[in-house]
């Protein structure tokens, strides 16, 4: 018998509520709602969004916020604390609405887009023993952050919180208003009944790209079938909030729209969001149809559009497939339209996520010297954010693709470098799915450790199963391992999750690959010519054509291919290929190396 594992990470946690919620509410309960509300979302969720956080939920009059660093989320309670004080700030006693606020740094369980745990218990704790318009903060979270933003803590010692069943260490937090300053917003005052979910107020928009998911129309005759456009947004909201490279709008927000026809512009400056998708669903008979259109906010423009249907046999395994073609449509089109913009900013104007995306736009190029600029770039984003960890495994596949096209310079510091990079991302990266893969293939193929890097991959899948780079690397591991059936169901699932991903060259490449090894010539050489007719400069996929023609007996076109190698890379011999390959079936080796031979390759 087997049972569900439990998925677990760590976050930092802020839990905040009004002090004094009931005697506000029984002197003015419409009023109260209305400054609560507007408060929210004048200045708490600009807050977070201002620092990478993510609303958890909503208490009545409190919010759980998740974030993945310790520094930002003390960032943000002290912004949004110092907001709080300058609002109130001449307004009656009796309608200011004070907050205060509990921060840990802990292990949570995670349930689709809720949290639980330990780690959640001590935040809300922790708020019950701050000032008014304070904050306090756990010995955990203490360590992470001191000496790294303006702040003073006073440690207030270890505390017995309840149901806690160890002390906490706990710390005042007190800070300069003159080194917070927050731009002053003054919040609307609509009357109760008239007031929306989301006021009017542009928000900040967040470091990294950054989506809404409005609920989808229902365009079917029977209205009583809501629930199944309401569950293929849930759904594909869940999914694209697995992406860490993305910033989602939660569900409850969203939803804020339902039932209305808004201008996308505007919900891009209320959401505080680049970009947004919209949709339908039509049932009718035994067939359903389903829309979706992803919107560059700013702009209007449309950046992808599609339309999936099919028969209605089984409505869930429907909506699974539909959200996972969905996602993985759009999520690499996110990719590129923030490539693109970074690429339009001023050389000059770096920051962190800039300098993984401009690394990102290299990396597609596939030559030496564009590879040489996508580490340089990853490692500067390394300085500039040393808790950022993607780039940390986009640099460990740098080193991995060296040994690839047999570009290493220092072979022993790149791999002492891949290990101290993957170090690294055990401490900050253990639900980074990009990162977790690519570190994984370096393991592989740096050391062939298939076993630890086949586990950090299925870690990356069991974290975002819509990420199709896993499928791809996880499908190169299990080509590695000669397991080429299993490779060629990974492989073509990653494909299906992306099929218009500027990368899909690795796994058209390895799909050729695996029918090599298993003498099926003519389906190599297809999926070869694919590969190439994408990145014709990829020494892989020329290796399996060439190797695929020589087999078959077509030398002439396997010697040219052979030429336009050995020109890429002039010291490739038998010798040093044998050396470089990682497959660990000596028939596979065997196979490639007896074509190559056919194709010219000297000893």
């Amino acid at each position: 018998m087997t049972s569900e594992r439990v998925v677990r990470r760590l976050a930092a946690i802020l839990a905040a509520d009004v002090v004094g919620y009931s005697r506000l509410m029984g002197r003015d309960e419409n009023g109260t709602v209305v400054r609560l509300k507007a408060h929210r979302t004048v200045r708490f969720e600009p807050a977070l969004v201002h620092h990478g956080g993510r609303l958890v939920k909503l208490t009545g009059d409190g919010a759980l916020a998740e974030f993945p660093s310790a520094v930002d989320a003390l960032g943000a309670a002290i912004e949004f604390q110092q907001a709080m004080a300058e609002a109130n700030q001449n307004q009656p006693e009796d309608t200011t609405i004070v907050f205060r606020i509990g921060l840990h740094l802990g292990d949570l369980i995670v349930d689709g887009d809720d949290l639980y745990g330990d780690g959640v218990n001590v935040a809300a704790r922790l708020e019950a023993e701050a000032p008014a318009g304070g904050i306090v903060i756990s010995g955990d979270m203490y360590n992470a952050v001191i000496g790294r933003l303006k702040a003073a803590f006073d440690d207030i010692g270890s505390l017995a919180l309840k149901n806690i069943e160890r002390p906490i260490q706990v710390f005042r937090v007190g800070w300069n208003p003159a080194d917070w300053q927050v731009e002053a917003v003054s919040a609307p005052q609509p009357s109760a009944d008239a007031l929306p979910p989301f006021l009017n107020v542009p928000l900040a928009l967040p470091n990294k790209p950054s989506i809404a998911v409005l609920p989808f129309q229902n365009m079917s005759d029977n209205r009583d079938e809501e629930y199944f456009a309401d569950g293929m947004v849930e759904d594909i909201i869940t999914a694209l909030s697995r992406f860490k490279s993305l910033f989602v709008i939660a569900r409850n927000s969203s939803f804020s729209y339902k039932g209305k026809s808004p201008d996308i512009r505007q919900v891009g400056k209320e959401l505080g969001v680049r970009y947004v998708l919209e949709g339908s669903v039509r049932r009718a008979g035994g067939r359903v149809r389903i829309t979706g259109q992803l919107i560059d906010s700013e702009t209007g423009a449309h950046l992808w559009a599609d339309r999936f249907e099919s028969s209605l046999e089984d409505i869930f395994e429907l909506q699974d497939q539909v959200t996972a073609s969905v996602v993985g449509a759009i999520a690499p089109r996110l990719d590129r339209a923030e490539m693109e913009r970074a690429k339009r900013k001023p050389v000059e104007n770096y920051d962190a996520y800039d300098c993984f995306l401009r690394g990102m736009a290299n990396m597609y190029e596939q030559t030496r010297d564009s590879w040489e600029e996508a580490l340089r770039l990853f490692c500067r984003a390394i300085e500039l954010d040393p808790d950022f960890a993607t780039p940390y495994g986009m640099a460990a596949r740098c080193y991995g693709n060296r040994k690839v096209q047999n570009w290493v310079v220092d072979k022993d510091w790149e791999e002492a470098e891949i290990r101290r990079l993957a170090l690294r991302i055990s401490a900050i990266g253990r639900d980074d799915a990009l990162a977790l893969c690519w570190t994984g293939f370096s393991l592989v193929r740096v050391f062939r450790e298939y076993d630890a890097g086949a586990a950090l991959v299925d870690q990356a899948l069991s974290t975002n199963p819509n990420l199709a780079v896993s499928w791809q690397v996880r499908g190169m591991i299990s080509l590695f391992l000669g397991q080429h059936e299993v490779a060629l169901e990974h492989l073509t699932r990653a494909l299906r999750l992306s099929p218009l991903d500027p990368e899909a060259y690795l796994a058209e490449t390895n799909i050729a690959l695996a029918h090599l090894f298993q003498g099926r010539y003519e389906e190599s050489l297809n999926w070869a010519a694919r590969a190439l007719g994408h990145q014709p400069n990829w020494t892989v996929a020329m290796r399996a054509s060439a190797a695929a023609n020589a087999l078959t007996g077509h030398i002439n076109e396997a010697q040219k291919i052979m030429t336009r190698m050995r020109q890429l890379d002039p010291a490739m011999s038998v010798s040093n290929l044998k050396a470089n390959l990682s497959y660990r079936r000596a028939e596979d080796i065997g196979r490639m190396i007896d074509g190559l031979r056919l194709a010219g390759l000297p000893d």
